[in-house]
């Protein structure tokens, strides 16, 4: 959900704004005393692996878990988000009614005042034009997920998340990756993992994959697409 259809950055960075007047949030040193979180093996804090806030954000530990005290208190916290691209939830369920395809949303939300996670983000899904959204809470690996629900590809924000489902299961991980072009993108084509830099550029190559005559099968098609090797030509 975060990051790939729903803009968590942009509220979060509109909620420190107002927790957070004097401070400049775009700082890229940080001047305060206390030393930012290291991310963890999963890809957290050392707290909540899904309260985490973008790197772009100035903000100390301290700082973040205030930020995230003011954020589970808003009542239907998660039904206030913006989408990451504008109509991009009605394209996606346009797209799997004439692809008849099946489309789970995943995501590690915290709890917050208001409805479950699970109420709000069907609605907020609903509103944008999905209906009937199939949606599962999780808090575990994102590759176990997808190996028991037998997915055949999953779009990811994170690439420790994507690493995690290019080991646990059998489905292809995409990035969605909006930053500027680093090592990070460079670090997941090693692992086999295939970028792209929107959702709607990663829906186009799905549909291409999904033709009829796509001998080598969506995922191994989708494969090509991405400009990944074969598993058997990759490095060790």
């Amino acid at each position: 959900m975060d990051g790939v259809v729903a803009d968590l950055n942009a509220a979060l960075l509109r909620e420190a704004r107002l927790l957070f007047p004097g401070v400049d949030l775009h700082t890229t040193a940080r001047a305060q005393a206390e030393p930012a979180p290291q991310p963890g093996a999963d890809g957290g804090t050392g707290a909540d692996p899904a309260e985490v806030v973008p790197p772009s954000l100035a903000l100390n530990s301290r700082q973040q878990r205030q930020l995230w005290d003011a954020v589970k208190s808003i009542t239907n916290f998660w039904e206030t988000l913006d989408e990451t691209e504008p109509g991009i939830v009605t394209r996606i369920a346009e797209t799997a009614r004439a692809r008849r395809w099946e489309v789970m949303f995943l995501t590690s939300r915290p709890s917050t005042a208001g409805d479950t996670v699970q109420v709000q983000s069907q609605r907020w899904l609903r509103r944008r034009g999905f209906d009937l959204p199939s949606l599962f809470v999780v808090s575990t690996s994102r590759g176990r997920i997808a190996s028991a629900l037998e997915l055949d590809v999953v779009l990811d924000d994170r690439p420790e998340n994507c690493l995690d489902i290019t080991i646990d299961s059998k489905a292809r991980a995409v990035l969605i990756w909006r930053g500027e072009e680093t090592g990070v993108s460079a670090s997941a084509r090693r692992l086999g993992i295939g970028g792209t830099s929107s959702v709607a550029e990663c829906l186009d190559l799905l549909v291409e994959a999904d033709a009829p005559d796509a001998a080598s099968g969506l995922v191994g098609r989708l494969r090509k697409l991405l400009g990944l090797k074969t598993p058997s030509a990759q490095t060790a």
